[in-house]
């Protein structure tokens, strides 16, 4: 007994010492993840989400005629559900995995299925999963955005094989460029919420899309109106509160960099729609719902990857800017262009993004009320925006064209014109939006 305890006291002592060193270490990893930030990035993911589906689609619906409302409704849907097992698949890797000796242009497939991510895995002071859910909501409203470019014309085949490539190629570099270690993010740019990654490239592609698949019949006098603007509207309010999170989540915490991005997304956007109707009233003579609502969305797209930068002075110039700017460069796509993007997807997202990204520059800096995060000089940073700007533009267009040229062989793009004639809700889906 005697010998029992000589020994087992002093591994008694040892055993509250070592547990009193451990402990606290054990704690302090276990409040490594922040509750508050967590529970922000959950709530900024269902907004996010809530932009594609259902906003996105009733603002799309909306601007179409109502014999092809349910097939852009299906477009939305189908997308949004493609990308999402895709982005679990692969392409969540290629944007934030480890691409070895190609990091710099692409991640690798080591997180592939998720491998390696579990409930104890984070990224930051959040779960990696929240942090994979909170992505992947961009990973799925950017393709969905190229929808507004083919509406009424376009085989559900291609959308759908089209959408799959281009979310390989096109979006998972380029986000990982930009926010998964790559070359641009490690030259400084500035892209706080998708300017570049998401804006930019769904509206360059759109572009090239639209130019390939051909314009509608009738274009451009005798196209048919947007059947319901009040959908539009509504689909728009809803986009609205969404970019909540697309914006102000993309601080990834609870924080004051959060607080004044969601400030800034809306005086933008505010600002833009009424210089959207301003111009719209003025030159036309009469302020529509549709202009206002497609303003506010100029609005929203222009200030994204500046919302992290800039503060409310700089955001009211940046919705001044996004209103002008958007608005004529409507006209020039289709009227001196020719090209039909039917939703006008480059003059709101492309040229919206690559405005902001580049206006970023400017009114980041403290000098002009931004928040100064760069020790850049605004010429340098400029010339850093313009070159993530250009790269994207161009790898945008070129593997577009590619992939375009793919589908056309393997399915084919474009509807027959008796379909179009007759709409695409009952030749390719079976169903229609009203039954009047």
């Amino acid at each position: 007994m005697r010998v029992i305890k000589k020994y087992v006291a002093p591994a008694l002592f040892l055993g509250l010492l070592f547990s009193s060193i451990i402990a606290p270490a054990h704690a302090q990893g276990a409040e490594a993840l922040s509750g508050a930030n967590t529970a922000w990035i959950l709530t900024a993911t269902a907004l996010v989400l809530f932009m594609t589906m259902p906003g996105l689609a009733l603002f799309y619906g909306g601007l179409v005629g109502s014999r092809n409302v349910v097939s852009v409704l299906m477009h939305c849907f189908a997308i949004c559900c493609m990308a999402s097992v895709l982005w679990l698949v692969c392409t969540y890797s290629l944007a934030f995995g480890d691409g070895g000796p190609l990091n710099a242009y692409v991640g690798g497939l080591g997180k592939a299925f998720l491998a390696g991510v579990g409930i104890d895995s984070s990224s930051g002071d959040i779960p990696e999963t929240v942090f994979f859910m909170f992505q992947m909501t961009f990973a799925i409203i950017t393709p969905a955005l190229i929808v507004g470019a083919y509406v009424e014309r376009i085989k559900f085949s291609a959308v759908m094989l089209f959408s799959l490539i281009w979310s390989i190629l096109v979006y998972a570099p380029v986000a990982h460029w930009v926010w998964g270690g790559g070359w641009l993010g490690a030259m400084g740019v500035q892209d706080f919420a998708g300017g570049l990654v998401v804006h930019m490239t769904c509206g360059v592609s759109a572009l090239v899309l639209a130019s390939v698949l051909g314009r509608r019949s009738g274009f451009p006098n005798e196209i048919q109106r947007p059947h319901n603007p009040g959908l539009v509207m509504i689909g728009a309010a809803m986009l609205w509160v969404g970019w909540y999170g697309f914006n102000a989540g993309s601080a990834l915490a609870a924080d004051g960099n959060a607080g004044m991005a969601m400030t800034v997304t809306h005086i933008s956007a505010a600002t833009a729609a009424l210089t959207w109707m301003l111009i719209e009233w003025v030159g036309h003579g009469k302020p529509t719902l549709v202009g206002i609502a497609t303003g506010a969305i100029a609005g929203l797209a222009t200030i994204t990857p500046a919302s992290g930068y800039v503060g409310p002075v700089g955001a009211l110039f940046i919705g001044v800017a996004a209103g002008v700017v958007c608005f004529y460069m409507c006209g020039v796509v289709k009227n001196m262009l020719n090209i039909d993007d039917s939703l006008d997807v480059f003059a709101v997202h492309g040229v919206g993004g690559a405005l902001g990204t580049l206006l970023t520059a400017f009114f980041g800096a403290a000098s002009l009320g931004g928040l100064g995060h760069s020790e850049k000089t605004i010429g340098s940073q400029f010339s850093i925006q313009l070159t993530g700007v250009i790269a994207t533009l161009v790898w945008s267009a070129v593997l577009t064209f590619i992939i375009v040229k793919i589908v056309q062989a393997l399915v084919g793009l474009r509807s027959s014109s008796e379909e179009e004639t007759e709409g695409l809700d009952i030749v390719t889906h079976g169903e229609r939006g009203y039954e009047l």
